[in-house]
C-alpha cells in the first residue's frame, strides 16, 4: 500500500452520535489498513474530551484502543482538535504514539504541500458557534475546568456542549459558513502560493473545489449523520460516504 494514501475523516461528535454512527466509525478505523496508510482525524471526534494530569474521559476507551491499534500496524495517524476536543495532552503523543494538532498545521499530505485544521473561529454564523470557539481556546477555562473533579467537570461539559451544538444546527447557518468557510480557503491561496491543499472539516458540509489547476479546498463532511469521509492520494481526492471505498 503506497504510503501516499490518506484517508481523511472528522466530526464524528463521539459520545452524543448515534451508536449505530459510532459503530460505523470503529468499521471506518478497522478498514483504515485496507484504504490507506495514513488517517487525518479532523476534528471533534469526541463531543467533548479534556486531559487532566491523571484523567481521561472513559466513554472513548474503544475508540482510543483502536486508534492505537492503528498505530502498532504501522498507520501514520494525526490527530486535530476541535471546538468540541480541543484540549488535549500529552497523553496522546506520549501513551498513543499519535501527534495531537491543537491548531491547525502545515502538513505534507499524499505528496501535496497542506494547511490542515479543523476550521472553528474561521466563519461562524451564529452566537452559539463564536461563543464556544472562544472558551476553548481560553487559558482561563482551562485552568478553571482543572480545577474542578473530573465527574462533574466531565458531566457539566457535556451539558454545555450539547446545549450551545443546538444552537448551531440550522441548516441555513450551517450552509453560510460552508460558503465562508470556502472564501477563507481561497483567500489562503492567495496569500500562500506555495500551498496545493487547504483541509478544514466543522461545518459538516463535504466538499471538493479545485481553486486553481492542481489546488485544492477539501471538507470530508461529518461523519455523525452522513458518515462522510474522503480519501487522497497524489492522483486524485475522494469525498466518499461509508460503506463506499476507494
Amino acid at each position: 500500500m503506497s504510503e501516499e494514501r490518506v484517508v481523511v475523516v472528522g466530526d464524528a461528535h463521539l459520545g452524543s452520535a448515534d451508536i449505530r454512527d459510532e459503530e460505523a466509525f470503529h468499521e471506518l478505523l478497522d478498514a483504515v489498513p485496507a484504504l490507506g496508510s495514513r488517517l487525518i482525524v479532523m476534528g471533534d471526534l469526541f463531543d467533548f474530551w479534556f486531559e487532566y494530569r491523571a484523567v481521561i474521559p472513559r466513554r472513548p476507551f474503544h475508540t482510543l484502543t483502536k486508534l492505537a491499534l492503528l498505530v502498532e500496524r504501522g498507520i501514520s495517524v494525526d490527530v486535530f482538535g476541535g471546538n468540541h476536543d480541543r484540549w488535549g495532552g500529552d497523553f496522546w503523543a506520549e501513551d498513543l504514539k499519535i501527534p495531537f494538532h491543537a491548531d491547525g498545521a502545515d502538513l505534507t499530505v499524499a505528496g501535496r504541500t497542506a494547511h490542515v485544521a479543523h476550521g472553528d473561529g474561521l466563519a461562524e454564523q451564529t452566537l452559539g458557534g463564536k461563543l464556544i470557539h472562544r472558551i476553548t481556546r481560553s487559558r482561563i477555562t482551562v485552568g478553571a475546568f482543572r480545577r474542578l473533579h473530573p465527574d462533574f467537570g466531565f458531566k457539566l461539559a457535556n451539558r454545555l456542549s450539547g446545549g450551545l451544538a443546538e444552537s448551531n444546527k440550522s441548516p441555513e447557518a450551517m450552509d453560510a459558513a460552508a460558503d465562508a468557510q470556502e472564501t477563507w480557503a481561497r483567500a489562503l491561496f492567495d496569500a500562500r502560493p506555495e500551498l496545493q491543499l487547504v483541509l478544514l472539516a466543522h461545518t459538516h458540509r463535504q466538499r471538493l473545489v479545485e481553486v486553481e489547476p492542481g489546488r485544492f479546498y477539501v471538507n470530508a463532511g461529518q461523519w455523525m449523520s452522513d458518515r462522510g469521509y474522503a480519501v487522497i492520494t497524489p492522483e486524485q481526492i475522494l469525498p466518499l460516504r461509508w460503506p463506499a471505498r476507494a
